[in-house]
């Protein structure tokens, strides 16, 4: 089979497309064929080094597959082999195949395509959890999204909007913002062009955002911070402009909670309330009221193009790896 491997820690432009051995499953193993793969910001960190956990030199990239149960390992009671599924893989997935835990699957929507599959969990997980779970995000509630029309972002303003929320994105263009405007968003803030601090006062009539979703970081994290309303939650996903540092006291003079956003670590933490938020998240997508936006699919063979898309932060919602 085709795979993308990381041979050394580097830039995407360091990968390289092999043929490799078709994968064997083990004791509660599947073999799960890639219909489809997201191409997310940690499969940026991972090819470097500078992700949280490091698989052993070569691997493949890739922690989100959607895709068909080829073949089963030894202990394997549920899956079968023709399920059409979803596999949060950790890494891999840039693969015409991969071996996966069979507690790894998340059986797909009779009616969804592959590449929408390849789009959901991760993105789309992390909002509900983060929304539902840590930011308490409430119908009429103000909700401020950085980077908002990438795909964790864009998942966010929709499901803020799904939620009965007034949805405020941010992000570094104009067209990027009316793509937020078509999912949802209220309003907009061009940070490219606008104080982020001001506008967020503006728009709030100096009330300020009950919640922040910010996988962000860097400068924008303490304007983001100062446009917090009193009691307002802003939430951590993550650092694409870099890790922030900001002055403690504006947690005080807001009251403000600032909260965590490990979505990984939940699903491992808890399972159960895991699959609660992904019944939802399947609910709302069968009622229509998300759609992840997949605005390019690329072959393996495009795959470091598709992660530098990622870097230089050109996607509009998803990009996903169609293996054939």
């Amino acid at each position: 089979m085709k795979a993308v491997l990381c041979l050394e820690h580097g830039p995407p432009s360091s990968l390289v497309l092999r043929e490799v051995a078709d994968p064997v499953p083990g004791e509660g193993q599947v073999v799960v064929v890639v219909r489809a793969c997201g191409v997310n910001y940690p499969d940026t960190l991972i090819i470097q080094g500078r992700y949280q956990f490091q698989p052993p030199l070569p691997f493949s990239p890739g922690g989100e597959v959607a895709g068909v149960v080829e073949r089963i390992g030894p202990g394997v009671t549920t899956a079968k082999p023709g399920d059409r599924v979803i596999a949060v893989t950790g890494f891999g997935g840039y693969a015409e195949k991969v071996a996966v835990a069979e507690g790894q699957l998340v059986p797909m929507p009779d009616a969804m395509d592959f590449p929408t599959a390849s789009a959901l969990i991760f993105t789309y997980g992390t909002g509900i959890y983060a929304l539902r779970d840590r930011g308490y995000l409430a119908e009429g509630d103000t909700l401020l999204v950085l980077g908002a029309a990438g795909g964790t972002g864009l998942a966010a303003v929709e499901l803020g909007a799904a939620m009965g929320a007034r949805v405020i994105a941010a992000a570094s263009s104009a067209e990027k913002l009316e793509l937020c405007r078509e999912r949802g968003a209220t309003d907009g803030i061009d940070y490219s062009t606008e104080n982020l601090r001001e506008r967020i006062k503006e728009l709030t009539d100096g009330r300020g955002v009950d919640v922040c979703y910010d996988p962000v970081g860097g400068d924008y994290a303490e304007a983001a911070l100062r446009g917090m309303a009193w009691n307002g939650r802003y939430l951590v996903i993550g650092f694409v402009a870099g890790i922030p540092r900001v002055p403690f006291n504006l947690m005080l003079l807001k009251s403000c909670q600032v909260v965590g956003v490990f979505w990984g670590a939940f699903t491992a933490r808890e399972p159960a309330r895991n699959r609660e938020l992904l019944g939802e998240l399947f609910a709302l997508w069968e009622a229509g009221k998300v759609r992840p936006h997949v605005s390019a699919t690329y072959p393996l063979e495009r795959a470091s193009e598709a992660l530098e898309d990622i870097l230089a932060r050109r996607a509009l919602g998803k990009i996903v790896l169609v293996p054939e």
